[in-house]
């Protein structure tokens, strides 16, 4: 019995190992490749215009900033559309303060809900957004001047519904867990949602995307109740058939921080994996025309069980491993596991020397000390948020926990953005 549970454990550990793996090396397998996963320069002739949505509740810290980074976009046709609730004072005063210093840029609206979450937002300003397309940025981002000429002419180019840009957290000196937080943005935005796209199903991110208005609306917009609404929308995209572009380019990305505390990480966390069984629960992506579309779909939004399960299992196969009376081929098949994780901690020890690279820091030997240190405590943080991501599902706790910004990304703290390709 004890050898059985052994053997079904490592199985189960090394797929997830391997696979995960897999997709983190998506966008590297050639030169060509990722090449492929950039931008294509524009050709100065914008076309399309933009209505900038920008959810802000409490966020009386960064707001303004990022205001005055989006003001500064080269694009002749957008609006910035700040979110406000009727309960925030504060972060609704700046707001107001933006739209009478810039009244042909920036406009004000209220998000009247009692329960307030993001989507919600969202949609009480899509009815006012005048443009052709939709962004969608968070209240601490930081824009490149150059984005929406690259977003415009990706639309036109490859007659896209949907441009999904890059997002990158820039603190990674902040604290012993803020280095892994990046590094998971980096694999995220420069690899695995290309495979996503390339495969035609994609969870959206939460910002830096950017929709046909008609498409949008005629959508639904966004899932009020839903706490993961950017996976959501990008199931029902999917699931419809829109095309679906992905770039990146270190140069042009959306520079966000991580979570101020191991407690905001471990909410955020619990919030994205919650929203993730709700839109597997929902089953939206049933409706992907291939077999492996919904077998991708199925694995990626059960990621949060995998991960919850990965947290009891690894112990378990360690502790049946080294209490002994188990034969030895099943004793040594427990370890296998750690085969495809040491190959993980080779790649990401890679990426963060093309991090630090990319972005212009010095990644030194302390760096690499403290992710390969940080890591099987990071794994925990993540696989208890997973756990609690389950039993909130389970027992209908659906409340949205907001993560606050104090702003530890802004240019006091990192480098300025770099000049577009």
């Amino acid at each position: 019995m004890v050898s059985a549970i052994l053997l079904v454990d490592s199985v189960v550990l090394m797929t997830a190992a391997g696979v995960t793996l897999w997709w983190m090396l998506h966008a590297w397998r050639t030169p060509e490749t990722l090449r492929s996963t950039a931008f294509a320069e524009p050709d100065g002739t914008p076309g399309l215009s933009f209505s900038l949505l920008v959810p802000a509740r409490h966020e009386e810290a960064v707001l303004r900033h990022t205001v005055e980074q989006m003001l500064r976009i080269d694009h002749p046709d957008y609006e910035i559309i700040l979110i406000v609730g009727h309960d925030d004072p504060g972060t609704a005063a700046i707001a107001r303060e933006l739209a009478a210093e810039h009244p042909g840029r920036v406009r004000t609206v209220v998000d009247t809900h009692e329960a307030k979450n993001k989507p919600r937002a969202l949609n009480t300003a899509l009815p006012h957004a005048r443009g052709d397309v939709v962004g969608v940025f968070d209240a601490e981002d930081v824009v490149h001047p150059d984005l929406l000429a690259h977003v415009d002419f990706a639309f036109r180019r490859e007659n896209a519904d949907v441009v999904q840009g890059g997002v990158q957290l820039i603190n990674y000196q902040s604290s012993w867990y803020s280095l892994r937080n990046c590094l998971e943005y980096f694999f995220w935005f420069r690899s695995r949602l290309h495979l996503h796209a390339r495969k035609g199903f994609i969870p959206l991110g939460g910002n830096t995307v950017f929709v046909r208005a008609g498409l949008l609306r005629r959508t639904g917009g966004w899932d009020g109740d839903c706490l993961a609404e950017d996976c959501d929308l990008g199931v029902r995209l999917s699931s419809g058939g829109a095309k679906v572009v992905v770039a990146y380019h270190s140069a042009l990305v959306t520079r966000e921080e991580t979570p101020g505390s191991i407690r905001a990480l471990y909410k955020q966390r619990t919030r994205w994996n919650q929203g993730f069984l709700q839109v597997l629960r929902k089953g939206e992506w049933r409706r992907l025309p291939g077999t492996g579309q919904r077998l991708l779909a199925r694995y990626t939004l059960s990621t949060p069980f995998l991960q919850a399960a990965t947290g009891v299992m690894i112990p378990l196969g360690v502790v049946l491993a080294l209490i002994g009376g188990v034969p030895l081929p099943f004793s040594l098949f427990a370890w296998l596991p750690m085969l495809p994780m040491a190959a993980m901690v080779v790649f990401e020890a890679v990426a963060l020397h093309d991090f630090g690279r990319e972005y212009g820091f010095r990644i030194g030997l302390r760096h690499y000390v403290q992710l390969i240190a940080g890591g099987p405590v990071y794994a925990v943080v993540l696989a208890a948020a997973a756990l609690r991501a389950v039993w909130r599902e389970y027992t209908g706790r659906r409340d949205w926990e907001l993560t606050s910004h104090v702003g530890a990304h802004l240019p006091a703290q990192a480098p300025q953005p770099q000049e577009a390709p």
